[in-house]
């Protein structure tokens, strides 16, 4: 039987998503080793997308493969009886074969959240990048628009990256700002290793002042990482939510509609 399961976590304490050597904190290792409690046997899980170290989840998606018999309520329940409180399984369905938790995924959406106020923060201190320069969230936005679309995004792609080309489509990007909060959402068929966190860059850059408007289209065009200016931190990033063909039935939500935080 495979099973599908939605996911969220705080990522400040994690080495990122995937599971790495002995003795390093990963969200794979401790949902396989929650699931595998469960199952009695076990248990290796894919998700729909990879996250780094630092890096929230808020709708990742996962599928895995098992003899074990347990009602979606069981799997839920159980799991998070097992897990520890920074990860939390937020739904479980039995899904076709065919399934992939990545391979199927038509659409991807990331948030970065950006606190911009002068002096440094507390209560979201690991969940938004703290940006003390005033940051002007309509140049963002409107500098924002010259990505969209389907291009090589060479010069968003970390120097690491293991995708086999750099062509992605973007569908959506939206920057805005709620009162101290700056919010950059983009969506896409799929990203690059580090491609969110370089947009935000570019954009950081262009809402401070330091370019203009016009440089996140001459980035795109250089296809050049070394002119994309910095990658942002990985604290204000979250994974929000992929989209299935709707023969899967799988909770789909508002995506949207979810905290500015998360």
């Amino acid at each position: 039987m495979r099973i599908a399961l939605g996911i969220e976590y705080d990522g400040s304490a994690f080495r990122g998503w995937q599971t790495q050597e002995e003795g390093v904190r990963t969200v794979q290792g401790a949902l396989e080793a929650a699931l595998t409690r469960i199952a009695d046997r076990p248990v290796a899980v894919t998700c729909a997308g990879r996250t780094d170290a630092g890096v929230h989840g808020a709708g990742q998606v996962v599928h895995f493969d098992t003899g074990a018999v347990r009602s979606a309520h069981a799997w839920v329940m159980g799991s998070n009886s097992q897990l520890p409180p920074d990860v939390a399984v937020t739904w479980a369905q039995p899904v076709p074969e065919d399934f992939h938790a990545r391979f199927s995924a038509v659409a991807r959406r990331y948030r970065y959240v950006i606190l911009n106020r002068r002096y440094r923060p507390a209560l979201t201190a690991g969940r938004a990048t703290h940006w003390y320069r005033p940051l002007d969230a309509r140049s963002m936005h409107e500098a924002g628009q010259a990505l969209l679309g389907e291009h090589d995004f060479s010069a968003f792609r970390a120097a690491g990256c293991q995708a086999e080309h750099p062509r992605r489509a973007l569908y959506a990007l939206e920057v805005a700002r709620h009162g101290d909060l700056v919010v950059l959402e983009v969506e896409a068929n799929a990203f690059l290793h580090h491609m969110v966190r370089n947009i935000a860059g570019v954009l950081l850059a262009i809402g401070g002042g330091e370019r203009p408007i016009a440089w996140a289209a001459e980035v795109l065009a250089g296809r050049d990482r070394r002119h994309g200016g910095v990658t942002a931190p990985a604290d204000g990033l979250y994974f929000l939510h992929v989209q299935y063909p709707q023969r899967f039935g799988l909770p789909s939500g508002n995506p949207s509609a979810l905290p500015v935080l998360f």
